[in-house]
C-alpha cells in the first residue's frame, strides 16, 4: 500500500517564536534607547528589590508597548487620503493650513486625530506622492485635545503632493506631556501611502488638510487606524 509520508514536525521552539514574532508588533527604533535604559534599571533595581525590579520591568514593557509599529496594509484604493495616526476623530472642520508651508492663507477642510498613551504613536503617509516641503515651529505643550492646541502647540508640518498632483497637509502636533517631534521625511523625497514616517512621544495630536472638493468619509468620534482607515476622497485628477 502505497502512500506519503506525513512531513516531519518542525521545531517546537522555533515555531513558538516565529508566533511570537508575527503576534507582537515590531519597535520603532527611537524606542530603543529608552527600553534599553529601562532594562538596565530594572536589573540594577532587582538588586535591591524584587518589588522595585517588577515594577521596573513592567515600566519596560509599557515604554516598548508604547514604541510599537505595527505592520499596517493600505487599501488597493486610488484617490483618498488615509489616516496619519491611530486614534479619535476629535476636529472635523474648516482652517487655514501652518503658515510655515508658506500655502495661501485659505481654509481648507481638516481632520484632527487624537492620540491617547495608549494608542499607536508612529505616524504614516496618507498617499503616494513627493514630499514638496517640511516645517519645525516650536510652539507651547497644551492638551492635544484642546482646539487652540493646533495653532499654539509645538508642530511639524509636511507638504506633499499626491501622484494625482493634489497637495496633502500633515501635522505632527505635540500634546501635554509630549516633549519630542520625530520626522524621518525630507524635501523631495518620493513616499507610499500607510508607509512610517515619523512618530511623537507620549501623547499628541496629527492634523490632515485636505483639497477642496474632497469627500470626508469618518465622524467626529470615530477611531482610525494609521495607514488603513480612508480619511476621505479625494477630487477627481484634473484632466489635461
Amino acid at each position: 500500500m502505497s502512500g506519503t509520508r506525513p512531513e516531519p514536525a518542525g521545531n517546537p521552539v522555533a515555531h513558538a517564536l516565529q508566533l511570537a514574532r508575527e503576534t507582537l508588533p515590531p519597535m520603532h527604533p527611537a524606542g530603543r534607547p529608552f527600553v534599553a535604559g529601562g532594562i538596565a534599571a530594572t536589573l540594577v533595581a532587582r538588586r535591591f528589590s524584587k518589588r522595585l525590579g517588577l515594577v521596573g520591568a513592567l515600566a519596560t514593557a509599557a515604554t516598548a508597548a508604547f514604541f510599537r509599529e505595527p505592520k499596517r496594509v493600505p487599501p488597493p484604493r486610488d484617490g483618498v487620503a488615509l489616516a496619519s495616526a491611530d486614534g479619535l476623530v476629535s476636529l472635523i472642520e474648516e482652517a487655514v493650513p501652518p503658515a510655515e508651508l508658506g500655502l495661501p492663507a485659505e481654509p481648507r477642510m481638516r481632520v484632527s486625530v487624537f492620540l491617547s498613551v495608549f494608542d499607536v504613536h508612529v505616524q504614516r503617509v496618507p498617499a503616494n506622492g513627493v514630499i514638496e516641503r517640511v516645517a519645525y515651529r516650536p510652539g507651547k505643550f497644551l492638551s492635544a485635545d484642546l482646539d487652540k492646541a493646533s495653532d499654539d502647540n509645538e508642530r511639524n508640518s509636511v507638504l506633499m503632493r499626491t501622484e494625482d498632483g493634489h497637495e496633502l497637509v500633515v501635522v505632527q502636533i505635540a500634546g501635554l506631556v509630549a516633549r519630542r517631534i520625530l520626522c524621518e521625511i525630507r524635501e523631495g523625497d518620493k513616499v507610499g501611502a500607510g508607509a512610517t514616517y515619523g512618530i511623537i512621544r507620549f501623547g499628541s495630536r496629527v492634523d490632515l488638510y485636505l483639497p477642496p472638493g474632497s469627500r470626508v468619509l469618518v465622524a467626529k468620534g470615530q477611531r482610525t487606524v494609521g495607514g488603513e482607515t480612508v480619511i476621505a476622497e479625494l477630487p477627481a485628477p484634473a484632466k489635461g
